[in-house]
């Protein structure tokens, strides 16, 4: 049986009654011309009729619920980013789109934020981890039975041109260490050689050390892609390792840490060593690209380097497998090298071994 329905005023403005599965469905014209009250109640009943979810059902879904429903999702899973997403979601989508419906976010709408989050400074890469966190709210509501939304509204990503270039030649990694307080510099020395992430250094426990083999160990879940990982001390490590193991603490198990706690935030005596080593504006995390770059440079193959350092993908690996000034006068010095050979070989008369067999 089609389903049925009627309009009717309220105050200056048409509404609609219908019903679906026996349920009564209210719903608002916003206007106050009755053609404009029949034709909504016409879609409505049409979407009764082919068994949709009637669009007014999709505007009682507020991005408030997508919101919650995303960072239960992450806890739920275990996701190790559940904290950045919080983040992004409560101190910048949320106060600019709080109190809309789903239907309301459109594309258009969208842009008008990322015009806002471009002028107040931020870079696009940080958007860009907004904009994700958005499009990730609406798939999933998309794919809950029934569906909470309607639609996925297309959102279109920045280029993302911030990639950081620093990593640090082995002087000025010298001279940072040396400007160090000293209870930082073993964690330094492991992160320059390695190229573990800051929070798997600091957070390295004893118990994940075997100093007779020589071996550090992070277990399935330790680490940010969920791999285990394997790494054999140099012997620059081992002798870091030895003296640490000798000051070692029964009351603390973290491997680096100043008294028995934690090292925590030591981003005030990073930024004053950079500026005393020369090396103003250098992160930690630059450690990273450099240990990948000097291993590449010592003939380690990239798939072992690439296991060293906890890459997972290729592509992440390459970000930071970059080139140096010093590298690109190397390659010049090289190419300059064998064309003045070349010359050489052309003044003495070589004539290269293509030409001796044709003449043999």
């Amino acid at each position: 049986m089609p389903a049925k329905g009627c309009i009717y005023k309220r105050g200056k403005r048409w509404s609609i009654k219908y019903h679906r599965n026996g349920e009564p469905f209210y719903e608002s014209s916003g206007s106050e011309r009755k053609e404009v009250a029949k034709a909504l109640l016409a879609q409505r009943l049409w979407e009764v009729d082919q068994g949709k979810t009637p669009g007014s059902v999709y505007k009682k879904t507020r991005i408030e619920d997508l919101a919650e429903e995303l960072i239960a999702d992450y806890r739920i899973n275990g996701r190790k980013s559940a904290f950045r997403v919080e983040i992004c979601i409560r101190k910048h989508l949320l106060p600019f789109f709080r109190g809309m419906a789903a239907p309301d976010i459109t594309t258009g709408l969208i842009k008008r934020y990322v015009a806002k989050r471009i002028e107040s400074g931020a870079k696009n890469a940080t958007i860009n981890r907004e904009l994700s966190a958005l499009k990730r709210m609406f798939r999933l509501a998309a794919q809950e039975t029934p569906p909470r939304v309607e639609f996925v509204p297309f959102i279109p990503m920045l280029k993302e041109n911030n990639v950081r270039k620093g990593f640090f030649e082995h002087e000025s990694f010298v001279a940072l260490r040396e400007a160090l307080p000293e209870h930082i510099r073993p964690a330094v020395d492991f992160g320059y050689n390695t190229g573990w992430r800051r929070s798997e250094i600091l957070e390295l426990t004893w118990d994940r050390v075997d100093m007779r083999e020589g071996t550090v160990r992070l277990e399935p879940g330790e680490t940010k892609n969920d791999d285990g990982r394997d790494l054999y001390m140099t012997p620059v490590l081992k002798d870091v390792f030895k003296e640490l193991f000798r000051g070692r603490r029964l009351d603390c198990n973290l491997v680096f840490h100043r008294d028995g706690r934690p090292l925590g935030d030591f981003r005030d005596s990073w930024r004053r060593a950079c500026e005393k080593a020369g090396v103003p504006g250098m992160l930690f995390h630059d450690f990273r690209r450099t240990a990948v770059r000097n291993m590449v440079r010592a003939g380690i193959p990239e798939k072992v380097a690439m296991t060293i350092s906890g890459h997972k993908t290729r592509s992440v690996f390459d970000r930071y497998h970059i080139v140096s000034s010093r590298d690109l006068k190397e390659a010049a010095r090289r190419q300059q090298a064998y064309l003045e050979e070349q010359e050489r070989q052309l003044q003495s008369g070589y004539s290269g071994p293509e030409s001796q067999k044709k003449g043999g």
